[in-house]
């Protein structure tokens, strides 16, 4: 059963022929987005009221509507409503093994995206969703946003005030239209913080209107009619049976061109970045209701590709599949990698992705999703875009500040937007990272709300970050991405909360299109690295460094150096035995070499260090106290 509504208005005005409806919720997420799902599904199951805004008939965006239904990254970061989602993919097909194309372990059919998230919208009875409504601007109170104002197709206009807001759209809308800092386009290398920014530029990568083709037979011909401009060159080079006259083509032949995203039963998404469909144009300065028609060269460019598949590569059995509404073959929104970034009280740069522990502000400590995708940017050469020198990077987090704008007050931003520099936005703007991000932009809506009952003056940029962590964990999402530790892990929690405070450390590894970042649970540490993290942490010195392995006996030393010398109570084991029932195991006495993950489950159990606050920037709010939050299970 939905939620009741309340303030409900209809106001039917017969002189200019429209109507105009008004509606009232906790939370107003704008964009069934990939992130939009998200923050909506999260938000709702914390429960509160939240309506969700959409332009299509779908759910999902790029995963769905975009149809770019082959997930780039995170196939080893089981977390979320990531996870949850793709359990649904392998009850749907009635396999795990989704590895139909070659470039993503996760393809699938967009209409079965679309119906799995449309189930699990189903089952939230706070959760309410509208469909076919554009956002056309935000309501402000001062610098406090309000909700938001709708128009359809038919000229009718729908008002939604809200507690809450949650910026879903992919391009930025909603921040743009609240007055929100933002940043458009590359970046000079001052400016960003990073040495291999190109400069300053309005351009940003190119979009793709992707296709999906369908196997009909060999002796089928589904040649579509030739497209308005056509122009074979623009595809030369795609693949190695293409013409390419310099020489330069891509080197694959057309089968395997065509593999590339293979989806179940036989059909092939395209969206091809070399001399195939991709496209650029920039409409963030368009009104949602009238980008459609700025958008025809893009799918002009991609039916242009179909048919040079079809006729210049002998792929005429191949045609437009009718899986998405209208049967047209072709998405019903353009997959967009890039819009406006939001001017955030965070900005994640690459440094905090090559090097997480040596930073100024230690943004890892605040993580709320996460991401192993390399930085990938598409730009077409017809625009001459610098070269850049993409660096290489381990897996990732993405800081809950970066979610929150510094120019506006009562907005969350959850899909592409968030902030972050042109660089990073490669790495961070991949579908189950969106997808994640979203989740904790509904967390965080959840947090500011329950404290509202309280203090009604309540600002999103007072959101507690280790309150936000928590709603996640119990989500079973990631904060920091683990790729040795999965969350059915016995200490996964506590390894995600000691990971967070950076007193025991990870190792990134830069592994190309999957990155990683390892917590290594098994191994033995030392003294040294221990007291460096302890120290670092309650900013003291004097403990114990030697090259000796931690022990039960000498890692109860350490934490009595910490309780004198920050004046804080931290309780200790009272025997061996009760030590062996915390770790669950029987053999642990005093002289025992503890493993990392064995010592992460001390530390959490007994010193509890994930409960003190840190600020946005990763910084302790209040070191020098007990602990002034309960986040315990």
């Amino acid at each position: 059963m939905k939620p009741i509504v309340t303030g409900f208005c209809f106001l039917f005005l017969s002189t200019y022929g429209w109507t105009q409806t008004t509606l009232n919720t906790d939370v107003l997420v704008i964009g069934g987005s990939t992130g939009g799902v998200g923050a909506a599904i999260q938000s709702a199951r914390l429960q509160n009221k939240t309506i969700l805004i959409e332009p299509t008939q779908w759910l999902g965006g790029m995963l769905t509507a975009a149809g770019v239904s082959c997930t780039d990254g995170n196939d080893e970061l089981h977390s979320g409503i990531w996870m949850e989602f793709r359990e649904e993919l392998y009850k749907h097909y009635k396999t795990r093994n989704l590895f139909t194309g070659w470039i993503s372990e996760t393809c699938f059919e967009a209409q079965v995206g679309d119906s799995i998230f449309k189930a699990m919208f189903k089952r939230e009875k706070f959760l309410t969703v509208k469909y076919q409504w554009f956002f056309e601007k935000a309501l402000m109170m001062g610098k406090s946003i309000t909700g938001a104002v709708f128009v359809n197709q038919k000229g009718q206009k729908l008002t939604v005030n809200a507690s809450l807001v949650i910026d879903a759209t992919d391009l930025g809308d909603v921040f743009a239209s609240a007055g929100a800092g933002f940043d458009l386009g590359m970046e000079h290398p001052i400016y960003a913080k990073e040495t291999m920014a190109p400069g300053k530029s309005d351009m940003i990568q190119d979009l793709t209107w992707v296709a999906v083709l369908k196997d009909y037979g060999p002796n089928a011909n589904k040649t579509i009619p030739r497209p308005k401009n056509y122009d074979s060159t623009r595809y030369f080079c795609s693949c190695l049976d293409a013409p390419c006259p310099d020489g330069s083509a891509y080197k694959v032949n057309t089968e395997k061109m065509l593999d590339y995203a293979l989806l179940p039963n036989k059909q092939y998404m395209i969206n091809w970045p070399a001399h195939g469909n991709d496209y650029y144009v920039n409409v963030t300065s368009i009104p949602q209701i009238k980008r459609y028609e700025y958008l025809e060269a893009a799918r002009q460019q991609t039916l242009g590709f179909v048919y040079f598949i079809q006729t210049q590569l002998g792929k005429k059995n191949l045609g437009l599949s009718p899986l998405f509404p209208g049967g047209s073959g072709l998405a019903l929104m353009p997959y967009h990698r890039e819009g406006r970034r939001v001017k955030g009280e965070v900005r994640l740069n690459v440094n905090d992705l090559i090097e997480p522990f040596d930073q100024n502000d230690p943004l890892y400590r605040t993580g709320i999703s996460v991401g192993d995708y390399p930085v990938d940017h598409h730009h077409s050469k017809e625009k001459n875009p610098p070269n850049i020198d993409f660096p290489r990077v381990p897996s990732f987090s993405i800081p809950l500040g970066s979610l929150i704008p510094k120019d506006v007050e009562n907005l969350i931003v959850a899909e592409k937007g968030i902030s972050v520099s042109n660089i990073v936005n490669g790495s961070t703007r991949l579908q189950p990272c969106v997808l994640l991000t979203g989740q904790a932009a509904g967390a965080l809506a959840a947090v500011v709300l329950k404290e509202r009952k309280a203090n009604p003056s309540y600002s999103v940029k007072q959101a507690d970050v280790r309150n936000v962590q928590a709603q996640l964990l119990a989500a079973k999402a990631y904060l920091r991405p683990y790729f040795d530790v999965k969350p059915e892990h016995p200490n996964w929690i506590s390894i995600q909360r000691i990971g967070v405070t950076g007193i025991l450390k990870s190792r990134g590894v830069p592994e190309g299109w999957a990155n990683k970042t390892f917590f290594d649970p098994d191994s033995l540490i030392t003294e040294n690295e221990l007291s460096e993290g302890l120290g670092s942490f309650f900013g003291i010195g004097g403990l114990s460094k030697s090259n000796t392995k931690i022990t039960v006996s000498n890692l109860k030393a350490q934490l009595i150096i910490v309780m004198l010398a920050k004046r804080i109570k931290i309780s200790f084991w009272k025997s061996n035995e009760e030590l062996q029932e915390v770790l669950s195991n029987r053999s642990i006495n005093s002289s025992t070499a503890l493993t990392k993950a064995q010592v992460a489950v001390i530390l959490d159990h007994y010193l509890h260090p994930f409960n003190y606050p840190v600020d946005h920037f990763g910084r302790l709010n209040n070191s020098n106290d007990t602990p002034t939050i309960e986040l315990r299970p």
